[in-house]
Formats: C-alpha cells, structure tokens, sequence
C-alpha cells in the first residue's frame, strides 16, 4: 500500500489519484490532507478514502502524524509555491500541479527551497511525457530533421470559456493564460528542441470575445439575452459548442477582469533559444469543436517533424529523399496519454525505481519563461528569460 497525503484536494488531483494512480496501482491511499473544505472532499474522496483519511491543519502536522510515503499538491496556483516550499523540508516524493509558481518572486523563492532539497518531485507536464512528443523526441535525437532550426506550434483550445466562467479567470489566483496554459507547451517545446528559451517577445489580444460590461454576480439564469447569447447553456446545447451546458457564470461580466488582469483571447510568442533557434507559439482560446489543434511543426536542414495531439498524428518529412511517413497513436487517454505515464513515474519515485522526467526545475524554468512573456506582452519589447541556476 501507497499511503499518499494531499495538500489541496482540489478536482485535477482528485482524478489523478481516482483514474491514473489507482489505475496502476490499486493500493495508493489517501491517508491525510489538509484542506480547509473538509465537507467538500469528503465528497470527493473515494469511499474507502472517505473512512480513513484524516484531517490535518498544516504539512508538518499531516507529515507527522499520518506518515504518508509520498505527498500530493493539488491546491489553487497562487498556493502551489508556499506549499511546495513546506515539503520541500522533508525527503518524501512530491506530485505538484503546475504552474509551480505564479510570479518571479514565488519562483526564486521555489528554486532556493529546492536547491538542497532530497525531495524528489514530479510536476504535472503530461505533454512531455505523452507517447506522441516522446516518440518527436526519439525521431530528433536519431537525426530526422538533422539540428533543429525553427519550430512552429499552436494551441487552439476548443474549452477556452472555462478561463472565464471559472475560478481561473480570478486574475489573483492565476495570473494569466501564459502561466496558466504555456507553462505546458513552453516546457514541450524548450524538451523536443533540446535547449531552454532565452528571449521572448510577446503580444495578447484582450477583451474582443471575452470579458466585458455586464453587472458583478451574473449568471445565464439571471439574464435577460438567454435566447440569443451562444454562451447560453441552451444555445451551448443546441450548437454543440462545448463549455457548461448549466447555469454558469457570464463570460461576458466585469468579474473577468480588465486590462492586463483580463484573461487574453488569443496571444502569441517570439521564442529564441539558448542554441540560436528561434520559433512562434500561439494559443486561442476562442475555438471550438473541431478548430481544436495542439502541436507543433519542427524543422531543420535534413527533414520535417510535424505533429498534433488532436488528431494523434506524427507525419515525418524527409528533405533530401523522396519519402514521408504517418504514424498515429492510440485514442482516448487523459492528456493524450501523458497522465498516465506521470502517474507511472510517480509511482516509480515513491517505489524507488526510476526518476522523475518532469523535475522541479523543469517546472521553474518553465514558470521563468512564462513570466518573461508576460511581461514581455505588458511592456511591448523583448525579454531574457532567467534561467535555472542563474543568480
């Protein structure tokens, strides 16, 4: 038995340990947590969970007392950071959500803890570990497209009204889609190319779908526009567009927030690498159904690499012979696959056998990036990243 405790027993976690943890190893437990909503994730938890987890105020108390083998962060983000720090003190195996942390300053602060630390921690990048980016990585290093150059990816989410309806379009908790959404596809891109980003320049576009002028507190039930919205959850139903198809708060409130503390509806990145590569990212949040696209496109002298996650293709040009080729992986999994194989990780920390392939500083590193495109998009001009290590 895995006697697990959680700090944050938030939904994301809670299908971790439910649906992939559970999945691979029946005995994982949930023995302690600590969060203030007791009532909440009791009902949450599984049923054999839900007799024998018990309650703790803090880490240390829950470290103590319920002597887990291993520990579990599954809080909002601005708390990622303060709790990481905590167990950080104690040599047990950590799953931490990301963003790890959400500014410069938790960040540092996360690297400092960590920088003696034996706490070994798998942080919740399931792109990088999924089989279609993993088998990407496999075709660079045997030389498909001979030294990376340029690299074009795009995320067109096809749930994007979730980071305003939501509690992530509480710009306090969050701080924004780069940090929320990016910090994923900058650790991908900076992996697959084999070389951290250096320099971004960035720009968002604001409040043209989302956000707006309608009163604090409005909800579609509450809403006069119901019949002619498409946000409606009558409309959502009958156009199959996705989202909540309940009563949900309006995408189109003063809550989502204003200015820079407004949730973008699309942003872009100039991305400059350490090795002298450059590339384009772009995420939209706007799409839907069948726009949804997340990949990228690789490229160098000798060849292509393109794939898409969505569609679970690998497509392989070669430049200098006449042959391409198609793979296509398996269907249905959460995260294209790549939970499980974090839970496989995790679990193999826990057990001693094998390392962690999404480490602590790849999740800083990742947050440096993120927070240089912010600024980057806030200020108008090129920023450095500060890298891992770096004073």
């Amino acid at each position: 038995m895995i006697r697990l405790g959680v700090i944050g027993y938030g939904g994301r976690i809670h299908g971790i340990i439910d649906h992939v943890l559970r999945r691979l190893d029946p005995g994982v437990r949930v023995v302690g947590v600590v969060d203030p909503d007791e009532a909440g994730t009791r009902k949450r938890l599984a049923e054999g969970d839900r007799q024998e987890a018990v309650f703790y105020k803090s880490v240390a108390e829950l470290v103590r007392r319920a002597k887990p083998d291993a520990l579990a962060i599954g809080t909002r983000c601005n708390l990622h950071t303060p709790y990481a720090i905590q167990v950080a003190r104690y040599d047990l195996p950590l799953f931490l959500e990301k963003p790890v942390a959400v500014t410069m300053k938790q960040a540092a602060d996360l690297e400092k803890a960590f920088s003696k630390s034996r706490c070994q921690v798998v942080v919740s990048f399931p792109l990088r570990v999924s089989p279609l980016c993993e088998l990407a990585r496999r075709y660079l290093q045997e030389g498909a497209i001979g030294n990376p150059v340029h690299v074009a990816a795009v995320n067109y989410v096809p749930y994007g009204t979730v980071y305003w309806e939501a509690p992530y379009r509480d710009y306090q908790i969050t701080r924004g889609l780069f940090l929320q959404k990016a910090t994923h596809d900058f650790d991908y891109l900076a992996y697959l190319m084999g070389t951290p980003i250096a320099r971004i320049a960035a720009t968002a576009t604001r409040g043209h779908v989302f956000g707006g002028k309608k009163k604090a507190g409005l909800v579609c039930s509450r809403c006069g526009e119901q019949e002619t919205c498409l946000e409606s959850p009558q409309n959502r139903r009958r156009n199959q567009s996705g989202g909540t198809c309940s009563d949900h708060p309006c995408v189109y409130s003063v809550d989502c927030g204003e200015g820079h503390q407004l949730n973008e509806d699309c942003s872009s990145t100039l991305l400059e690498f350490a090795s002298g590569a450059h590339g384009v990212y772009t995420q939209v949040f706007y799409s839907r159904r069948d726009a949804a696209s997340r990949g990228a496109t690789l490229s160098g002298y000798a060849g292509t690499l393109s794939f898409d996650w969505y569609t679970n293709e690998l497509k392989r040009v070669r430049h200098h012979a006449p042959f391409s080729a198609v793979e296509r992986a398996g269907e249905g999994a959460s995260h294209f696959g790549g939970d499980l194989e974090l839970g496989e990780d995790f679990l193999g920390v826990v057990k001693g056998t094998r390392a962690s392939r999404t480490p602590i500083q790849a999740g800083i590193q990742s947050v440096y990036a993120c927070l240089a495109a912010k600024e980057s998009a806030e200020k108008g001009r090129f920023v450095k990243v500060r890298q891992v290590g770096q004073a």
